[in-house]
């Protein structure tokens, strides 16, 4: 049994067509102008922020950011989540405050030993405090 055709009048129907639609090409008639909403204009600017900081405006949402993929075996990954919700943030954010945290630990240490081999290179000694304030010993 073949299907109906909606769009068409059927030989069994006494139904009309429906007119067509507006469509975009089509003019407008006149006295059907557009008025502009102020009041939802500016309150739709007042929510919308100035600047966003994470866009480059160059379709780059976060600039040059880079996307890493960490692969966790089962027990790591619900470990993750259960402190996740504890701390009622996301496993993803929780992970990323761990990452950047130990790379800030990373770099101090890194700093510090680099200040440690600088202090080595050279012929400096440091006397302790206090050893000059004695009298002299006679020969």
């Amino acid at each position: 049994m073949p299907l109906p055709s909606l769009g068409r009048l059927g030989s069994r129907t006494n139904l009309k067509a429906v007119p067509a639609g507006r469509h975009r090409n089509a003019a407008k008639p006149v006295g059907d102008e557009v008025v502009e909403d102020k009041e939802l204009t500016s309150y739709l600017a007042a929510l919308a922020p100035d600047a966003d900081p994470e866009s480059t405006g160059t379709g780059k949402r976060f600039g040059e950011a880079q996307v890493y993929q960490v692969r966790m075996n089962l027990i790591a990954s619900q470990q993750l989540k259960e402190l996740a919700a504890e701390r009622d943030i996301s496993p993803q954010a929780l992970a990323m405050e761990w990452i950047l945290e130990r790379l800030s630990w990373e770099g101090q240490a890194s700093s510090a030993q680099s200040r440690r081999e600088s202090d080595a290179l050279t012929d400096e000694y440091s006397f302790p405090a206090g050893s000059f304030d004695g009298p002299l010993l006679p020969r």
